[in-house]
């Protein structure tokens, strides 16, 4: 049996934009749907972030998924075992009012909305899914986790040491270890792929936020029979980074079609020549983009004695992270990098692409 991993999906993100409806839709019909119909695979498994607002979601957004997946699966004979992820649930300290029970209960022959920790048998491979983990269910997930008769797990965690986005790591969360027994854990949450010891995040299947620029997104593809894990690629992206550097690169030649119907940032190294940089940027806005933003001049920040190859001017997070780092404080400098990017994940929801 082979069984398609999913995650993260995030319906209705960055305040239910058409932009990113639109990028959902390519996905399915073009990349998601195609495969799994060639390859005669029947089942999904979902680990969590089905929608992206804990508190609302937008009706043109409920709609555009019912068309491009919900109503896929019933016209292409496919079942999914959902579990809740963080997003889905409107209160912190339970999953039991979630956007899952409210939204999808028309399509309950296709969709079955795991609440508990339970172990799934798809033809004779065992695999425990664990809803997110809260206050109210930390008691049963607990003894779920050191008792279940499962091989592999599937869930929604929260670990420390790993990525939650590319180069950005929660300090905190559970301790990996406690899994140690399980041959594999597949799961949900970060939205960058990583792997460490027996734990797999997979990673979004979409683009969402600029973090995710150039960090390669998949579906997952497991086979029961052989137990392996197989990633496919989502070659569809919406955010293109260049670094401009015109004592290395001739922009004069640079293909600017490959920056369109995307989100572009120039970040500037160096940039000697303003005749041709400014030739440059009008022959990318020339182009179908959606945005363009110039990051250039950060010495008066960094000081002009700093390697340009130590400079890392990613995006808003790492420029947070480094202004904690260099404040005096007795305050947890990790919690407080993990609650600003909190918070500015929020504020990114909020925006209208």
């Amino acid at each position: 049996m082979k069984i398609c991993i999913l995650n993260d999906t995030h319906c209705g993100t960055r305040n239910s934009s058409e932009i990113f409806l639109d990028n959902a839709d390519t996905f399915y019909k073009e990349t998601l749907f195609p495969y799994l119909l060639e390859h005669d695979i029947k089942h999904i498994v979902h680990l969590g972030d089905y929608f992206d607002n804990r508190k609302f979601i937008n009706f043109k957004a409920l709609n555009r998924n019912r068309h491009s997946f919900l109503a896929k699966l019933r016209e292409y004979g496919i079942s999914m075992d959902i579990i809740p992820g963080n997003h889905d649930t409107f209160y912190k300290n339970t999953n039991d009012l979630n956007s899952l029970k409210e939204l999808l209960g028309h399509y309950m022959n296709e969709v079955n909305i795991v609440m508990k920790p339970t172990v799934m048998d798809f033809d004779g491979f065992k695999m425990g899914l664990i809803p997110w983990i809260t206050p109210e269910n930390n008691d049963e997930s607990m003894d779920f986790i050191n008792n279940c008769k499962a091989d592999w797990i599937g869930a929604h965690l929260e670990l420390g040491g790993f990525d939650m986005m590319r180069g950005i790591q929660n300090h905190g969360g559970m301790d990996h270890r406690i899994f140690s027994r399980f041959e594999r854990v597949l799961s949900g949450h970060y939205h960058t792929k990583s792997t460490r010891d027996n734990i797999t995040y997979l990673g979004t299947q979409l683009e969402l936020f600029w973090s995710d620029a150039h960090d390669p997104k998949f579906f997952h593809i497991l086979d029961t029979d052989t137990r392996e894990l197989t990633a496919i690629q989502n070659n569809h992206t919406l955010f293109h980074k260049i670094v401009y550097n015109d004592t290395e690169i001739d922009y004069n030649n640079y293909d600017v079609s490959q920056c369109d119907n995307k989100f572009i940032k120039i970040v500037v190294i160096t940039k000697k020549d303003l005749y041709t940089f400014d030739r440059f940027v009008d022959r990318i806005q020339d182009r179908p983009i959606y945005e363009l933003k110039i990051a250039e001049n950060f010495d008066e920040f960094l000081g002009t004695n700093v390697d340009d190859e130590a400079v890392s001017v990613e995006d808003t997070s790492e420029l947070l992270d480094s202004y904690i780092d260099a404040t005096d404080t007795v305050l947890d400098k990790d919690k407080l990098k993990t609650n600003m990017r909190n918070l500015l994940t929020e504020a990114q929801a909020l925006e209208v692409a």
